[in-house]
């Protein structure tokens, strides 16, 4: 397998990418890795015109994706950044409304945990561990006293039953209205 290094100008830029020939391709692959590097694998007896047709036609595909790469190492990097800063103003904000509410419920917990989470604000593990977003020290405490006490809820019932609801319902009267609040706000 012989590899070049070519570039071709796709969407007025010039896009660099590698050629493989391979002895036993049968036709023209394209793929882009994280590290928002182009690889194309054609025929070793394919011409180059070939080729550059086959860039061209899946141009739109080819951007689009070198584009999602870059935004998602931008994403991680700024992500990472953001949860070292705000991971101790979270864990200090948590500690403080955990102590607040838990005068209502008296209920125990083992270890409280601040993450950076893809999909979850918060979370309450059967072994009785708490885990919350980095950034609820970045939304209006009324939401983050919401998350606090929905997971403080779950310490007694594991559930989302009516009567979990009433117990959520005992510190804040006006969940649903906090909960529909919160769906506004990102978490990545």
């Amino acid at each position: 397998m012989r590899k070049t290094q070519k570039t071709i100008a796709l969407g007025g830029e010039p896009i660099s990418y590698t050629l493989k020939r391979h002895p036993r391709s049968k036709g023209v692959r394209m793929s882009v890795s994280g590290e928002r590097a182009l690889t194309v694998t054609a025929p070793a007896w394919l011409p180059n015109y070939f080729i550059e047709r086959a860039l061209k036609e899946k141009e739109e595909w080819i951007l689009k994706t070198l584009a999602h790469f870059s935004l998602s190492r931008f994403d991680l990097d700024n992500g990472v950044a953001l949860y070292k800063k705000y991971k101790e103003d979270a864990r200090e904000l948590v500690s403080r409304r955990l102590e607040y509410f838990n005068g209502m419920y008296d209920l125990s917990w083992n270890r409280i945990s601040i993450r950076n989470q893809k999909t979850r604000w918060g979370s309450c593990s059967k072994k009785k561990n708490l885990n919350f977003h980095y950034k609820l020290a970045l939304i209006p405490e009324p939401l983050a006293d919401y998350v606090v006490v929905h997971e403080l809820c779950h310490l007694k019932e594991f559930n989302h039953s009516k009567k979990f609801w009433e117990l959520v319902a005992l510190a804040i009267p006006d969940h649903q209205a906090r909960r529909r609040e919160l769906q506004q706000h990102q978490l990545q």
